[in-house]
């Protein structure tokens, strides 16, 4: 019950305005399996799958909810009015600056497009 309470909110603070990448899920991911883990008083050295340990916590994955929040999130920028900040801000595009080599930085349209 404390994890519900405290420590998921603590890790999933402001994660539904991130355009978060599979590294970030997956550090996440992580960082949520090592406490529940510790919960349970269970090390990897047991070899106990993740999934078992999920089902004896009964809590569900992590990256789970925060494509729920992010789509919950999503859902109360859309009923704003198109006159809000939020929206305006949403709306804009990207300014036109000199960027580094590689790929594009991953958006937030881009993530929840996914999640959708």
């Amino acid at each position: 019950k404390f994890y519900r309470t405290a420590v998921r909110p603590a890790i999933l603070y402001g994660t539904e305005c991130w355009a978060v990448k599979s590294q970030h899920e997956n550090k996440v991911g992580v960082a949520e399996m090592r406490m529940l883990r510790w919960m349970c008083g269970k090390t990897r050295q047991d070899k106990i799958r993740n999934e078992a340990i999920r089902e004896r916590v009964g809590v569900a994955p992590i990256v789970e909810k925060m494509v729920e929040n992010r789509l919950r999130w999503f859902g109360h920028v859309e009923r704003r009015p198109v006159d809000s900040v939020v929206r305006r801000v949403d709306q804009m595009e990207r300014r036109q600056t000199i960027r580094g080599r590689g790929r594009p930085k991953k958006t937030i349209r881009e993530v929840i497009k996914k999640d959708l």
